[in-house]
């Protein structure tokens, strides 16, 4: 089975991924792909670096996540654009590693923080949202990130409302509670999906 897993910034899914890993099921961790795709030398870095211009580059020739953020994050047009150079690569690596993982295992995890708002649900055949309180949620990426409440509220607020991905999601994990017990849901979930005997 082809598992999407999703959630919302910082809502736990990194932690749900590491207990699935601890299962011995492969997880294709769409984030760490779109930190590849960008590596000097690939196709997508060459092409934001045209679109965005030179002022975005490190000295040590990487993008500067930070500055590149700052542009798109208050401009649509601009992250449309990003998001069209990154999203092709990103999805076209992780067919790949799927196709690869396909030849020793029945089961797979593909980790897309968003894959409901980039609409590849069709690349899975179930669902897993991991989900917590928008308050807890604030809270946490507050705490994570050092960062004020405007500027959480913001980034939360540019991502769907984990409430609203709960209606879509096949099964969904609370995680508003400890580790052990998501950990217990997740055990439920994919022994129901026969995933775990």
């Amino acid at each position: 089975m082809i598992v999407g897993l999703t959630g919302g910034i910082a809502s736990g899914k990194s932690t749900i991924s590491e207990m699935i890993k601890m299962f011995e099921i492969p997880v294709v961790d769409a984030d760490q792909i779109a930190r590849q795709v960008v590596m000097p030398g690939e196709k997508a870095y060459e092409e934001i670096v045209a679109a965005f211009g030179e002022n975005i580059v490190t000295d040590d020739g990487t993008i500067d996540r930070k500055k590149l953020g700052a542009i798109i994050f208050n401009d649509d047009q601009k992250r449309k654009t990003l998001n069209g150079i990154v999203h092709p690569a990103v999805r076209k690596e992780m067919l790949n590693q799927k196709t690869e993982l396909l030849k020793e295992h029945k089961d797979i995890i593909l980790d897309i923080p968003l894959l409901f708002e980039s609409k590849l649900t069709h690349m899975v055949e179930k669902t897993l949202l991991v989900y917590v309180h928008p308050k807890t949620q604030l809270e946490r990426l507050m705490a994570r990130d050092q960062s004020t409440k405007e500027e959480a509220q913001s980034r939360i607020q540019s991502q769907i409302p984990l409430d609203k991905k709960r209606d879509w999601a096949d099964e969904i994990i609370d995680n508003n509670g400890t580790v052990e017990e998501s950990r217990q849901q997740l055990i439920h979930i994919f022994t129901k999906w026969q995933i775990l005997n």
